[in-house]
C-alpha cells in the first residue's frame, strides 16, 4: 500500500547529540516534520521514523498492536545510539506514551524526554468495553485535526480501528505501570484545551515519574496537535534549549544562531 504524501519517514546526519520523535495514533511523521526540521537545522541528528500501520489507510492499522508501533520506535533508538552520543527522544501523543516506555527500558540509552500532550490512560468511558467492541464496530470517526490555527492540517486516518485502540489501552496500563522507572530529564508541554487527550494524562506523568529535573510549559494557545499550532515555536524552541542544556552545548543568543 503506497504511503500518503507527507507520510514519509525523515532522518537528518547532523552532530553527534541525536534526537528521535514519535508521531500519535493514526497520525503521521507530518505532525512532526516542522519540528524535525527546526532541530536539524540546529545541528543535531535527527530520526522520524513511520510507525507501522500508519501512513496508509486506516485498515492497515487495523492488524498492528502496541509491540509493533514500539518494536520500530525501539529499532529507531539503536540506530541514533549508533550514530551518536546522546539521544533524546520526543513524542506527540501515544508517541508520548510509547517515548516513555522507550525511556523506562532503555534507562542508560536515553538522555531526557520532551512529551506534547502526552496520552498514557483512558478518556473515554467506553474503554472499558473496546475487548467486546473491537469485535462488533471495526472502526471509529477518527481523532486527528484537532488544531486551533486556521489552515493547519494533520495528515492522519478519518477513521481509526477499535483493534488498535484496544491494543492501545494495553499500552497505556505498562506504561502507568512504568512511569516510576523514568528517572531522565523530562520537558512537558501541554494544552489546557486539548479535545483529544485530557491534561489529567500529563498530571498522571508528571505525579508518577521518578525525575527530579521536570520543567512543566502550558500551550495555552493550542489544541491537541500542538507542534502544528500557535505554540509550535514555543515548542520547538524549548524543546532545543533543553537539548542544549543537558548535552552541555552553548546557548544560541538568537535565531540565525540556533540554525547555525
Amino acid at each position: 500500500m503506497p504511503l500518503l504524501p507527507g507520510a514519509e519517514p525523515y532522518h537528518h546526519r547532523g552532530g553527534p547529540i541525536g534526537v528521535l520523535l514519535c508521531h500519535g495514533f493514526t497520525g503521521s511523521p507530518q505532525a512532526l516534520r516542522p519540528w524535525a526540521e527546526y532541530l536539524a537545522e540546529a545541528g543535531l541528528t535527527v530520526s522520524v521514523p513511520l510507525l507501522p500501520g500508519h501512513g496508509t489507510r486506516w485498515q492497515d492499522l487495523a492488524v498492528t498492536r502496541w509491540e509493533d508501533w514500539y518494536a520500530e520506535l525501539a529499532r529507531a533508538l539503536d540506530l541514533l545510539t549508533r550514530e551518536c552520543e546522546q539521544v533524546f527522544v520526543f513524542g506527540l501523543s501515544m508517541g508520548g506514551g510509547l517515548a516513555l516506555h522507550l525511556a523506562a527500558e532503555h534507562q542508560e540509552s536515553v538522555a531526557g524526554l520532551v512529551l506534547v500532550n502526552p496520552s498514557v490512560r483512558a478518556d473515554n468511558p467506553a474503554t472499558p468495553l473496546l475487548p467486546v467492541l473491537r469485535h462488533l464496530v471495526p472502526s471509529r470517526p477518527g481523532i486527528t485535526g484537532d488544531i486551533a490555527l486556521p489552515g493547519a492540517v494533520e495528515l492522519g486516518y478519518d477513521r481509526f480501528p477499535l483493534h488498535a485502540a484496544w491494543s492501545l489501552s494495553l499500552l497505556w496500563r505498562t506504561v502507568q505501570q512504568e512511569l516510576p522507572q523514568v528517572s531522565q530529564p523530562v520537558l512537558l508541554l501541554h494544552s489546557p484545551h486539548d479535545h483529544v487527550v485530557s491534561p489529567a494524562n500529563s498530571a498522571l506523568v508528571l505525579a508518577r515519574i521518578s525525575s527530579v529535573d521536570v520543567t512543566e510549559r502550558l500551550c495555552e494557545r493550542s489544541f491537541h496537535v500542538a507542534t502544528l499550532d500557535y505554540d509550535a515555536e514555543l515548542i520547538f524552541e524549548e524543546s532545543l534549549g533543553f537539548v542544549r542544556r543537558l548535552a552541555g552545548v552553548p546557548q544560541a543568543t538568537n535565531a540565525t544562531d540556533q540554525r547555525g
